[in-house]
């Protein structure tokens, strides 16, 4: 049975990324305001194809600084696109994603070169650039995906331009479960699990819903980058810790 449903949600997922590959051919040429509020209904419909519910306390996402999340699936991104649309800094492995690798390049991903000091230092430089100028920024400081149980160890350097802009920082907390409140891995793309089996995973899900959790905001003005990292790495656990709670 729920591979019959897992076919009709692809058949709609792959109409909808049609739809999705029309809009980014002129997704570029369009203004700020309109390319934010494509990218929310787009990500929104991607979400309700997909059966996936957003569960979260009322939050205003910020008009600049950085988000900071841990960071569970590649379905992350679409998630945090349908509360407020940003631009995510992500690692370039990305781009490889079937289809979806290209759509994230058309919103304005900006990819760093794992392991690649001199990428890095390129990437911190445009980051603080963007903060300078007022936009909003999503960085995912594990560097990986987890399976949602617990948060890993952020890496501080990527919280660097943050410190250097002297922007604010926005941790939010991530935790997928099924409609009983259960922690569920049906989203984490961890391991060696391939993309499309990933996707399969949650095509083929009864019901999936995502909690997110905004924590206290981080002035990082007057702090170091481990400092900020460990605070908002603290928060995003507590925040973990208590959506666990029975």
């Amino acid at each position: 049975m729920m591979s019959i449903i897992g076919a009709f949600r692809a058949t709609r997922l792959l109409l909808h990324l049609v739809y999705g590959f029309a809009l980014a051919s002129v997704f570029p040429r369009l203004n700020a305001g309109l390319r934010r509020r494509i990218l929310q209904s787009w990500s929104g419909h991607l979400l309700c194809i997909l059966n996936v519910k957003v569960i979260s306390e009322p939050m205003s996402m910020p008009g600049s600084g950085i988000v900071v999340t841990n960071h569970i699936s590649w379905l992350d991104v679409f998630v945090l696109n349908t509360i407020a649309p940003m631009r995510f800094v992500a690692k370039s492995e990305v781009r490889q994603w079937p289809l979806f690798g290209w759509l994230c390049s058309q919103a304005e991903t900006l990819f760093i070169e794992r392991g690649r000091a001199r990428d890095a230092a390129r990437i911190n430089r445009q980051l603080v650039r963007l903060l300078h100028d007022g936009e909003s920024l999503v960085v995912f400081p594990e560097g990986t995906t987890t399976d949602g149980k617990a948060v890993g160890s952020f890496h501080a350097s990527l919280l660097q331009p943050a410190v250097d802009a002297e922007a604010t920082v926005h941790p939010v907390a991530i935790r997928y479960q099924d409609e009983h409140g259960r922690h569920s891995t049906a989203a984490a793309y961890i391991d060696d699990i391939s993309f499309m089996t990933s996707l399969w995973n949650i095509l083929v899900c009864r019901s999936l819903h995502v909690r997110l959790v905004a924590t206290s905001s981080i002035d990082a003005s007057d702090s170091d980058r481990r400092s900020v990292a460990h605070q908002a790495r603290e928060q995003i656990h507590a925040a973990i810790l208590q959506m666990s709670a029975p």
